[in-house]
């Protein structure tokens, strides 16, 4: 069964209609071709829901109204700002971006979707994205979304979690673009196409009742919508055990934590965190505590892309005369300032909670 090529010719001019009339249309980054305001949004979306989204979009734009200002910032500035968002990779490769276009092209972005991709984090969808928004190019994005969306449109029945069949679904993609789209035509229809699977076509109970193209919809006329997309491969979560110690010292302008920098790579790259330690005996038997008093704090789940993070804090007062010896860059942070300072969100929060 295959979508018949009048279905595939009316799929576009259905979406654009149903987009205009039923879509989204009061989000902060829309009715803009700034490529820079359009690149921010799409960053932040990637895996991160809306509504979270649009706090940290307009701290940005505050902070960093245009690329010139994002890339002369410091690193610290950014990562801080970006704090609690997530995926921390994107903070960093947006800021590696923005400095890229101010010195490689002139601080303008450029115009096409070939070239958009050749940029820090910006993927084949983003650059799509950028390009059909900002410039009308007709070209589809397909993130995730899109990709439930057109494999049941489609009845694509290929293993999504393998690199031949996501190159295949987004041959199939351009396909189904409109014939000869205006601008508008290419910024409704590539919206339409967000909207249908941020609100209708879900992972799981989508609601057909309501979709615009759900008479042209394979899997929804086979009554298989639940069988796609097809994804073979599971995700591997791996499980580890951090023991962090939460130094703490009071001094006159008030209580104060040791955080330090993390590795350039791996889990939480680029934030401050407390020490951390692969094991509780390494934790505990650590010679600087010699003395101290350490108390046990109640452990914390995370969870991350990948992996399952248990947390288990140990909270050390510190004398404001004993000399604390590390082997990374850190500093001491006032707790009421740590708003100023890259943290990883369980870790703010439980320094936000910290007991007497």
């Amino acid at each position: 069964m295959t979508l018949a090529a009048e279905g595939a010719a009316g799929f576009a001019p259905a979406l654009i209609g149903w987009q205009r009339h039923s879509g989204r249309h009061d989000l902060p980054w829309q009715g803009t071709r700034d490529p820079y305001r359009v690149w921010l949004s799409e960053i932040m979306l990637q895996q991160t829901q809306v509504s979270t989204v649009l706090g940290y979009y307009e701290r940005f734009l505050q902070r960093f109204p245009d690329v010139h200002s994002l890339a002369d910032a410091p690193t610290d500035d950014v990562m801080t700002l970006w704090s609690g968002l997530g995926y921390y990779s994107r903070a960093r490769n947006l800021h590696r971006c923005a400095q890229t276009v101010v010195l490689e092209h002139g601080g303008a972005f450029p115009a096409n979707a070939q070239t958009l991709e050749t940029l820090p984090g910006i993927g084949a969808s983003t650059a799509a994205a950028i390009a059909a928004f900002c410039h009308g190019e007709r070209i589809s994005i397909v993130d995730g979304n899109v990709r439930r969306v057109l494999s049941r449109l489609l009845a694509f029945d290929g293993d999504l979690s393998q690199a031949a069949p996501q190159r295949a679904l987004w041959s199939r993609a351009q396909d189904l673009l409109p014939a000869d789209p205006t601008p508008t035509d290419m910024v409704a229809y590539t919206q339409g196409l967000m909207d249908l699977g941020a609100s209708i076509c879900s992972r799981t109970r989508p609601g057909c009742e309501r979709c615009p193209v759900r008479s042209m919809c394979l899997a929804h006329l086979a009554g298989t919508v639940e069988r796609y997309p097809v994804k073979t491969r599971k995700l591997l979560r791996r499980h580890e055990s951090w023991w962090l110690q939460i130094w703490r010292n009071v001094s006159p302008e008030g209580q104060k934590v040791w955080l330090e920098r993390r590795p350039a790579r791996g889990i939480w790259a680029g934030l401050y965190c407390a020490p951390v330690f692969e094991s509780e005996a390494l934790a505990v038997e650590s010679p600087q505590l010699a003395g101290l008093n350490v108390h046990d704090l109640p452990p914390i789940m995370h969870s991350l892309t990948h992996r399952e993070l248990r947390l288990h804090p140990l909270l050390v007062d510190v004398p404001s005369d004993r000399a604390m010896v590390t082997h990374t860059e850190g500093q001491w942070v006032l707790l009421d300032r740590l708003d100023q300072v890259g943290l990883p969100t369980p870790l703010r929060t439980l320094l936000q909670q910290l007991p007497d």
